[in-house]
């Protein structure tokens, strides 16, 4: 979190519960994007652009999603 930046991971599986262990221990994480296998690159790229656009960084502290949105 000391960079403020947002993981991107195709990592559906296991990203998520390793993601909530870390959370729950304490920890600080500037957010997840988790990017379903198959979707096509425009429509993660526009998700990213709007998450971008249309919230604060504070908004994802903490938090995972799925792309696209």
């Amino acid at each position: 979190m000391q960079q403020g930046r947002i993981l991107v991971s195709h990592d559906e599986n296991s990203m998520p519960g390793h993601f909530h262990e870390f959370v729950a221990a304490g920890s600080a994480s500037s957010g997840v994007l988790i990017v379903l296998q198959g979707v096509s690159n425009r429509a993660v790229i526009e998700s990213i652009l709007l998450v971008w656009i249309a919230s604060d960084a504070q908004e994802w502290v903490n938090r995972i999603i799925w792309l696209p949105l």
